[in-house]
């Protein structure tokens, strides 16, 4: 799978030369990079060689094929002319071998992709909770992006919206943002399967998404900054603990609960997600990993390789509990995984994706996903890691920041999410 680190990105090729340019216009991770537009390349006076470049690289690093990308860089062919090739060529010039060739060759297919629904209907799995009302706006900035990349992230974000502006006006209406109504939150998780013909029932998981005061103090340690190009790893340099408010106090964020770091299923979940920063970006949507272990080596080997951005430390395991309604989830590896048919189609989809693994560290406590308002606003989404494995769906996560992102915009009074 194909590393977030800039450097790794680029390789040894003709791109290397141009890192310092690319920094300079504001193109500092892969994901943002990975959209660049033929503007956008000409504003950084790439040649066609580096145009050549950039397409082959993403096109690899979508496919997990990062390997060869040196070989085929050096080639001197481009993207076109390299998927014309025949499987004979490929393996015979460029050592590729036949599984990857099929996967290279598969122009509909990507390891990374997860693309959004044709419309946005709305959530397909999901409880809600009523909650009370609060009178704060939400706000939306951001960062400190250059204008150029900020504006292409939104010609991005508004081509794959585009087609659907009606149907996300309706799913607004669902939502009831009108003053006077209350925004409801959602708990969502995949449906449960009998283990051993029943024999063995799987661990019951909460209705209604966490209360914001229950989140709102969890005391939380940053262990790494968001991944930007020439950017010092703080894995060393221990921040003093904070509280969870200042995290969102004036952006919504996405927190992603990693059961842990070292586990394939763990890991494809937090490339996958990451593959999508520009559009968060696009939303104004701030995005954090939370550990309940810090094992230095763990945070090295998965930060910025499957996860670029800010990574935090949970040292009281105040998310997880909150995931669990209060207290923690966890499931033995021989029920919850080996006779687990839902757990282990997980694995094979992300040993699929080309993902490495270890088994370091603790590995029965349940992750999940939270998706919470800027300011007091609470939880609009909470997901729940009720197989091991389970994902929180990437186009339902953005449909939920786009809800977000569409209130602060329009200057919309913002209940709370919950109490």
């Amino acid at each position: 799978m194909g590393s977030f680190s800039m450097e790794d990105f680029v390789g040894e090729g003709i791109l290397k030369g141009l890192l310092p340019k690319l920094l300079e216009e504001g193109w500092d991770d892969v994901p943002t990079v990975k959209i660049m537009r033929a503007e956008d390349m000409d504003a950084a006076n790439m040649t066609q060689q580096q145009k050549d470049a950039l397409e082959i690289r993403t096109y690899l690093h979508d496919r997990a094929l990062m390997q060869y990308a040196d070989r085929l860089e050096a080639s001197g062919k481009g993207l076109p002319e390299l998927l014309g090739l025949s499987a004979t060529d490929l393996s015979s010039q460029f050592g590729m071998k036949r599984g990857h060739i099929a996967r290279f060759t598969d122009r509909s297919s990507s390891c990374a992709a997860d693309p959004l629904p044709a419309s946005y209907a709305g959530p397909v799995r999901r409880r809600v909770t009523t909650a009370s009302r609060n009178d704060s706006l939400y706000n939306s900035q951001h960062g400190t992006l250059s204008s150029r990349k900020m504006q292409s992230m939104n010609r991005s974000t508004m081509r794959i919206n585009s087609n659907n502006e009606k149907s996300l006006e309706q799913s607004m209406a669902e939502f009831k943002i009108q003053d006077g109504h209350i925004f409801k939150g959602i708990v969502a998780a995949e449906p449960a399967e009998a283990r051993l013909c029943g024999c063995v029932q799987p661990p019951p998981i909460v209705e209604d998404v966490a209360p914001y005061s229950v989140i709102e103090n969890i005391s939380v340690q940053k262990l790494t900054p968001e991944y930007k190009l020439g950017m010092e790893r703080l894995v060393k340099t221990k921040t003093p603990p904070m509280k969870a408010s200042e995290l969102w106090r004036d952006k919504p964020a996405v927190l992603l609960c990693i059961r842990r770091p070292g586990c394939i299923m763990c890991r494809a979940e937090a490339h996958r997600l990451y593959t999508k920063k520009p559009i968060f970006d696009a939303f104004g949507i701030q995005l954090f990993a939370v550990l309940h272990e810090h094992i230095e080596s763990e945070v090295k080997n998965f930060w910025p390789r499957y996860w670029g951005g800010v990574i935090l430390f949970d040292q009281g395991m105040g998310f997880f509990k909150a995931l669990g309604g209060g207290k923690l989830l966890k499931d033995k590896f021989l029920t919850g995984f080996v006779f687990n048919s839902r757990a282990l189609a997980n694995y094979k989809r992300a040993k699929a994706m080309g993902v490495q693994q270890n088994f370091k560290g603790e590995g029965e406590i349940k992750g999940g996903l939270f998706v919470v308002g800027s300011g007091k606003s609470g939880v609009a989404y909470q997901f729940i890691e009720r197989n091991f494995g389970d994902w929180a769906p990437v186009a339902e996560v953005i449909e939920i920041c786009s809800h977000l992102q569409y209130i602060s915009t329009r200057a919309l009074p913002a209940n709370t999410l919950s109490a």
